[in-house]
Formats: structure tokens, C-alpha cells, sequence
């Protein structure tokens, strides 16, 4: 029996008044004739092609180049339709227009000011990742001017990571029950006032002090690690959703590299201490102006979530009932997610690995380049630039590739790679060659970063974005604290190679954890339930006479 004839047989017998109008949905006309049944499952094969994780583009938004704003259509409905994970084949069930739905199509929206939002996280987590690195990157001018030793130092950005480890879980519960505005808002203001405390440390007897100072800053770290994937969920589209990850990630690293950079060319190694002390001041100023400035506009213009959803799989979060989320529910079901589990676990090395070398970073140039203080500071600002490159790189390669697992453990055996070279050529007498092999560590670790936090998204759907970051984060802290004492006492002992080989075995470990992590990429399928069911609605309407194939097929690939 012919295609044609065959709905036009069950039309007769199906006759309903259509679940949807679709007169306000735009349909581009394409003359094709289609003659047996087989080739409609071909075409529809066409649109999702072999793998249901290659398909691009989100069916629910269609751009409205004159106006403002994205739209998408609502509630449209549909039968069931399943699609085969292995080889993409799209099948019908018999009772196909029993109207049975997967799940309700939510309606979806895409404003222009996520950029703002986005933004305004970026600098301030920007204003943050400074401060963290001010006293390591001149760590031998601070050990003279306060009279210090190089563990003190060390301590200063080690803080950090021990702070963020007591206080996530609690942030991170007042991040689902407060949201996403609150929490940038006091995580800003204590950046804030860190730096104002800071600003009165300009003296050899106020390393106290200056410690207390940090520590403010360090609690509004806690208030930022986590944010990048919430953020991006909250208010950006499932094929903008890992590039605006890894644009949040890089204000961080941003600001790591500015601290790399700018320290060194504000506070010269000058030998008289009142000069010094001038320098200091001068520098801890500037950075609580600009902590200031951020405070306020994030105050004055930071939103906490758009009206209208981005994506599918933010609607159907945000239709689960308040009474039927569990905070410590959800804690237990993220630990007891076994590939969630070894992500932590590989997360934490490759993270603490790359917190080791930027706190150690001016200790091991120094060592085999004395008095060069400023390239120390411009080796690690071409290591966090390089590292921003790849952040952004893989960011859109995951919106255009979807291929999680594949790319994490790819990045991480480059990691791997450019650490040992980096270990090998550091003591070779070149600096131009620290420079390059640095620029490769930088690319491929800090690149590795909003890796992980996408793919722990993936792992843990629905359950919320900060709270799995939060715990990546914590495991990063807990490796980085160990890892920078540890590696310090080797250089100290047996020299820079010796500690740089104890991170590389620990790559290689953290390389073979993520070759073992099952790839279950929950908010994809989430989403791709939007594709399944416009399908299957349009299938349905084409039964009862209302569509021709040939528009059919269009509207997929919208």
C-alpha cells in the first residue's frame, strides 16, 4: 500500500479536530513527493541524523530577527515517538494518536540581557581570581617586607581552597533555596570589603591583618566556583549553554591572569621598605576600587533568573514543586552517582595540579632565572591566557559537538603532555622555551576547566547545577592544599623537576579515572524530547489531513 494512501486511510478513521493551530507558525514551502513509507523514516533520519547526540539546533526556538527577543512555541503537544540511541531510526508506536506525551513542551525564551547577566559574574569573579594570586606571583618581596617564609606565603592563596571546603555545602544550600541573585550579591559584597581590609596591610607589621584580609576574600570565592553552570542554565539556550559556561569560567581565569601580570610591574623589588610599602598600597587601592564599582553594579543590575525559561530541560526544573526537593536528598543521590563520583575525583587532581603550579609558579621560575620576577609574572599570564583560549574552544566545541566524555579525557591526556614538557624544558635555560611549553600547560589544564562542570551537569540532571560544581570544587580545593605543600617540600628537598614529576603521576592517575567514567548525558535527552515530540505531533496532524510532508520535515529542521 502507498504512503499516500495508507494516511489517507487511517485519516478516515481517525477523524479529530487537530490539538494545536498551527496558523502562526511560519512553514517555508518545498515541492518533494514521497511514495512509500520507508522514505518518510529516511527523511526524518535525515533531520536527527545517525546519533541522537548530534543533532544541532533546539526545535522549540525559532529566531525572530525583528524583534527583541527569541521565541518559541508552547504547549504544542504530540504522541509518543521513540528514537533509537544506537543507529537514530525513528519508530511509531500503534497508538499513535492516543495523544500520549513524554513529557509537557514548555514554553522557551532567549533575552538579550543573559549577556549582562553574564557579564556582570565574569567581573566579578574576574575582581576575585586577582586577589587570589597578588601575594604568590612577588612572593619574595612579601617574604622581605613582612618578614616572612615562603610556606606564609603559600598560605595566603592556599586560604582559598581551605575555606571553600567547610563552607560550600552550606552556600550551595543557600543557592537553591535563596537563588542566584543573593548569592552573587554577598559573595560581592565580601570581595568587597576583603580588599578594603587589605588596603591598610601596607606595613611590615601587619601580615595579621593582611591574612584576615585575604580570608574575607576567599569566603567570596565559595560565592563563585559554582556559579558558571547555574548561570549559563538559568539563562542561556541548550546550543549556547557550554560557551557561556566557559565565558564565566574565563572571567575567573581573567582575573588570575591579571594577577599574574600586574603585581610584578606594581610593586618593583625596590629595596627601600617605606618605597615598598607605597607600592603595596598604591596596588591594594586600585584593586578595592574596582571591587567597589563591581559591588554596585551587580547590586543595581543583576536579575535572578528571566521570566520565561531558555531551554526545555530549565522548564521542566522549574515545574518540580519546592516541597519536593530535598537539599540533603540531592547530596545523597549526586554521591551515590558512581560516574558523577570518579569525574569528582579526576576533576580534583587536574584542578589541584593546575592550583600548585600557579601558587608555586614564581618559586620554581625564580629558582632557575634569578631577578626575574616580571617574566615569572608574564610566563603565568600567558599560562591563564592560553588557558582561556581553550576554555572558550571547548565551549563551543561541546554546543556544536555534544561529545562530552570524548573531549574531557582528550584534554586531559593533553594536560598530561604538556606537563611533562613543561617539566623537562624548565630548567634547560630558556626562558623563551618556558614561555611556549607553559602556553601548552595553560591551554589544555585550564582549558580542561568548564569542561568538567558541563559534564558534571550532564551526569547529574536534574539536580542542581551548583551543587554539583560545588562539590567539583571542593575536591579541586582538597587536591590543591594538598598538592602545593606537598610539591613546595619536594622543590624545597630534591628541586623543581622532582615536584613537577609528582603532579605528572597524578595526571596520569586522574587520566585513566576519566577513561572509566560512563557517559549518561541526562540533560541532553531532556532536551532532545522536544525533537521527539514535534515530530510526533506533526506526524499526527499529517493523519488527519492537515500538513503535507514535504512541511513537515521543514519544521524539524527549524
Amino acid at each position: 500500500m502507498s504512503w499516500k494512501a495508507e494516511f489517507g486511510r487511517r485519516s478516515k478513521t481517525n477523524k479529530r479536530k487537530p490539538s494545536h493551530d498551527y496558523s502562526s507558525v511560519k512553514y517555508q514551502k518545498r515541492q518533494a513527493s514521497f511514495d512509500t513509507g520507508s522514505q518518510s523514516v529516511k527523511s526524518l533520519r535525515s533531520i536527527f541524523g545517525g546519533s541522537i547526540m548530534n543533532i544541532q539546533g533546539d526545535i522549540s526556538h525559532q529566531r525572530m530577527d525583528d524583534n527583541d527577543d527569541f521565541y518559541s512555541p508552547s504547549s504544542l503537544g504530540g504522541c509518543e515517538r521513540r528514537l533509537s540511541l544506537a543507529d537514530g531510526s525513528v519508530t511509531s508506536e500503534d497508538s499513535l494518536l492516543d495523544n500520549e506525551q513524554l513529557f509537557p513542551l514548555l514554553e522557551t525564551k532567549l533575552y538579550k540581557r543573559r549577556w549582562v547577566m553574564l557579564f556582570l559574574f565574569s567581573i566579578y569573579s574576574l575582581s576575585n581570581g586577582f586577589m587570589w594570586l597578588q601575594y604568590s606571583i612577588i612572593s619574595d618581596i612579601f617574604m622581605r617586607f613582612y618578614s616572612i617564609d615562603s610556606l606564609a606565603i603559600d598560605w595566603l592563596s592556599m586560604i582559598y581552597c581551605l575555606t571553600y571546603i567547610p563552607l560550600i555545602l552550606p552556600i550551595m544550600w543557600l543557592l537553591d533555596n535563596r537563588g542566584l541573585r543573593d548569592i552573587v550579591v554577598v559573595g560581592s559584597a565580601f570581595n568587597c570589603i576583603g580588599a578594603w581590609i587589605k588596603t591598610s596591610t601596607a606595613h611590615p607589621d601587619m601580615f595579621a591583618v593582611t591574612v584576615f584580609g585575604q580570608f574575607v576574600c576567599s569566603v567570596a570565592t565559595v560565592y563563585i566556583l559554582g556559579i558558571p553552570s547555574r548561570l549559563a542554565s538559568v539563562w542561556f539556550g541548550r546550543e549556547e549553554v557550554s560557551t557561556a559556561c566557559s565565558i564565566g569560567v574565563l572571567g575567573n581565569q581573567m582575573g588570575i591572569a591579571i594577577g599574574f601580570l600586574i603585581p610584578p610591574i606594581l610593586v618593583p623589588n625596590v629595596d627601600d621598605i617605606n618605597e615598598l610599602a607605597f607600592h603595596i598600597r598604591i596596588m591594594f587601592y586600585i584593586s578595592a576600587g574596582v571591587a567597589t564599582l563591581i559591588f554596585v553594579l551587580v547590586v543595581i543590575v543583576f536579575q535572578e533568573r528571566p521570566e520565561i525559561p531558555p531551554s526545555q530541560a530549565q522548564a521542566q526544573a522549574r515545574s518540580i514543586p519546592p516541597d519536593e526537593y530535598s537539599y540533603t536528598a540531592s547530596i545523597m543521590r549526586l554521591l551515590r552517582n558512581k560516574p558523577f563520583m570518579l569525574l569528582v575525583v579526576s576533576y580534583g587532581l587536574n584542578v589541584g595540579c593546575f592550583y600548585a603550579v600557579s601558587t608555586l609558579l614564581n618559586r620554581m621560575i625564580i629558582e632557575h632565572y634569578p631577578g626575574e620576577e616580571v617574566n615569572a609574572g608574564r610566563i603565568g599570564l600567558t599560562i591563564v591566557v592560553a588557558g582561556m583560549v581553550g576554555s572558550l574552544i571547548c565551549g563551543i566545541w561541546l554546543d556544536k559537538t555534544k561529545t562530552y566524555k570524548q573531549t574531557t579525557l582528550i584534554v586531559y591526556i593533553l594536560s598530561l603532555v604538556a606537563m611533562l614538557v613543561y617539566a623537562f624544558t624548565l630548567n634547560q635555560g630558556h626562558l623563551w622555551v618556558v614561555f611556549v611549553t607553559a602556553g601548552f600547560l595553560g591551554l589544555f589544564m585550564t582549558g580542561y576547566l568548564p569542561l568538567g562542570f558541563e559534564f558534571a551537569v550532564e551526569l547529574t540532571y536534574p539536580e542542581s547545577e551548583g551543587t554539583s560544581s560545588g562539590l567539583l570544587n571542593c575536591s579541586a580545593q582538597i587536591f590543591g592544599i594538598i598538592f602545593t605543600i606537598s610539591q613546595g617540600k619536594i622543590i624545597d628537598k630534591w628541586g623543581t623537576l622532582a615536584g613537577n614529576i609528582f603532579l605528572c603521576v597524578f595526571l596520569l592517575i586522574g587520566t585513566a579515572i576519566t577513561g572509566f567514567i560512563k557517559s549518561d548525558l541526562r540533560r541532553q535527552k531532556a532536551n532532545l524530547q522536544v525533537a521527539v515530540q514535534t515530530v510526533s505531533k506533526m506526524t499526527a496532524d499529517l493523519e488527519e489531513g492537515g500538513v503535507s510532508p514535504p512541511e513537515i520535515l521543514k519544521e524539524g529542521k527549524l
